[in-house]
């Protein structure tokens, strides 16, 4: 599930201060050098030639700009990319392209889309200043391109203690049936000091674990330097709003970690996660007979004449397409403009009915073709809810969260008071666990068979190809992802339930264990590519290494 985007502040605590002067030194060689740095409030006062500095240290300076003197606009630099477009094709197919070089190296390249700056800013402007940090979120494409420079392309992983020394080039660039880049327009250089980062250091050591945990406790050996290396980074905010770690290792608890207040007791917000739980409660409907199997229609459960753009492909959607994200519904919430997003769904009034009045993609095979479709989750969530005893939510605690001795969780729910299979139940970290190690487990917990084995099989197998969220080559189970972690050349198959903010229950296939994060980055975009971090350099290598 979704929610605005808030604000997101590198979060570096330095001490050292800045030196300024009217205008850097220029270089030695015949390269170009038009572009400034400054660290004025913009909102507060116009920057000139006198604000311009040499350095700034991350992060003790809240504000920094740059400026650059074009010969001539971006249109004209365009026009020499390709002499034979129109001005208007020329703007839709070309901008500016930023690149960041820290100490030498590139690390991020931004190729602007169409809609960053005005159209005069584009023909007619030579003068350009761009603010890139501000202390609170603007609504301004520099602000944006200074986040992705640090939290998606590893900014903040290569400004590391020290100096460094940052670049950034100003090019023109034309995206038609290939990509083509101008000459540099503009460029400039600043020192950037970065200061040891002031932490608590007690929140460094392995926790210890706590009794009455529900669990066995493992008496086998991680590497505890790794997991101390991972808590400084959570203490330093390098993994923001990281909230807990809990490993299994064969069905017995080897560690229990806790930040950023939340504790064992804490009910967290998982989001998506709770897709997977959909799955589950499907699959014991399913294995009691109160529905046929996954191979029903929609056209079982609705009478899909009634709801709007009605087409004969919809009376071929079936649950199982509903299940693997590829039901060919109108819907997408990769895309903001796509009529199904799911941010399109809750403000309405009756969620299924919306999801049902969505017409069907007509270039999209159903069952094959993926798109990651929230509504078709809430639709299975009603079906489930209309075909067991007494509704979803007490169907569930009975035959899912009783067995697993699960008292402490909550549902959130649709407004027809359906419990919320889009995302959204909250639980213990610890009992996370619980639900991943029952599908280690092949469906069983003490003994007793909660699911069937066939189900888990089929739920964590490859039912549909996706490159959803930046997993390449990955897959989709009865919502379940699929990946292939890499440490030190040796392949780490893993199932996992996935959730906004970073949350994730990991189920490894080839080894004894399963790994919940909880997370509250929910509005930060990077959120899962740190969990994958996380787990690629820190945990993993911790509890199969064991040194």
């Amino acid at each position: 599930m979704k929610s605005n985007y808030l604000v997101l502040i590198v979060c570096f605590i330095v001490a050292c201060n800045t030196s300024k002067s009217s205008t850097p030194k220029k270089s030695q060689t015949n390269e170009i050098e038009n572009l400034f740095f400054s660290k004025v409030d913009f909102k507060k006062n116009k920057p000139t030639p006198n604000d311009y500095v040499n350095s700034f240290t991350l992060n003790k300076d809240e504000f920094l700009n740059i400026h650059f003197t074009l010969n001539k606009p971006l249109i004209e630099s365009l026009k020499l990319l390709s002499p034979g477009l129109s001005q208007d094709q020329l703007l839709n197919k070309g901008n500016f392209q930023f690149s960041f070089l820290v100490d030498g190296k590139k690390v991020h390249v931004e190729n602007l889309n169409k809609g960053a700056g005005t159209i005069d800013s584009k023909t007619t402007k030579l003068k350009h200043m761009v603010p890139l940090m501000y202390p609170e979120q603007i609504d301004f494409w520099g602000w944006f391109m200074w986040l992705k420079f640090m939290k998606l392309s590893g900014g903040q992983d290569v400004l590391v203690e020290g100096n460094h020394s940052l670049t950034i080039e100003v090019r023109p660039y034309l995206k038609e049936e290939t990509l083509k880049v101008g000459a540099i327009l503009a460029k400039g250089n600043i020192t950037i000091e970065v200061a040891k980062i002031a932490i608590d250091e007690s929140l460094i050591p392995v926790q210890k674990i706590q009794p009455d945990s529900g669990w066995q406790l493992s008496k086998d050996s991680f590497d505890r330097h790794k997991i101390e290396a991972l808590n400084r980074k959570i203490a330093e905010k390098r993994f923001e709003n990281i909230n807990g770690v809990v490993v299994i290792k064969e069905n017995k608890l080897l560690i229990e970690e806790y930040f950023n207040g939340e504790d064992r007791n804490s009910l967290h917000n998982s989001r998506s996660v709770g897709k997977s739980f959909a799955s589950t409660v499907l699959g014991i409907a399913i294995k009691e007979n109160y529905i046929n199997s996954e191979n029903a229609f929609l056209k079982d459960f609705y009478k899909l004449k009634s709801f709007k753009n009605y087409s004969s492909k919809k009376d071929s959607v079936t649950l199982k397409s509903l299940l693997t994200m590829s039901s060919g519904f109108l819907g997408d919430d990769s895309d903001y403009n796509s009529l199904g997003n799911e941010e399109n769904m809750y403000p309405t009034d009756n969620w299924v009915k919306f999801s049902l009045d969505l017409p069907m993609q007509k270039d999209k095979t159903i069952g094959k073709d993926f798109t990651y479709f929230t509504a078709g989750v809430v639709i299975l969530g009603d079906i489930i809810h209309k075909s067991v005893p007494e509704g979803l939510i007490s169907y569930a605690d009975k035959k899912l969260f009783e067995p697993l001795n699960i008292t402490n969780y909550k549902w959130q729910y649709t407004p027809q008071k359906v419990g919320n299979t889009a995302g959204g139940i909250q639980l213990r970290a610890i009992d996370f666990a619980k639900y991943g190690q029952l599908y280690k487990n092949k469906g069983k917990w003490n003994g007793k068979q909660i699911i069937t084995e066939k189900w888990v099989e089929k739920s964590v197998s490859k039912q549909v190809s996706q490159a959803y969220a930046g997993i390449k080559d990955g897959y989709y189970g009865y919502l379940f992802w699929n990946k292939i972690y890499t440490i030190n050349g040796k392949d780490y198959p893993v199932s996992f339930c996935s959730g906004r903010g970073g949350n994730k229950i990991f189920i490894f296939k080839n080894i004894p264990f399963v790994v919940v994060i909880t997370s509250s980055a929910y509005n930060n975009p990077n959120a899962h590519a740190n969990a994958d971090k996380m787990m690629k350099e820190y945990i993993l290598p911790a509890i199969i290494e064991k040194k």
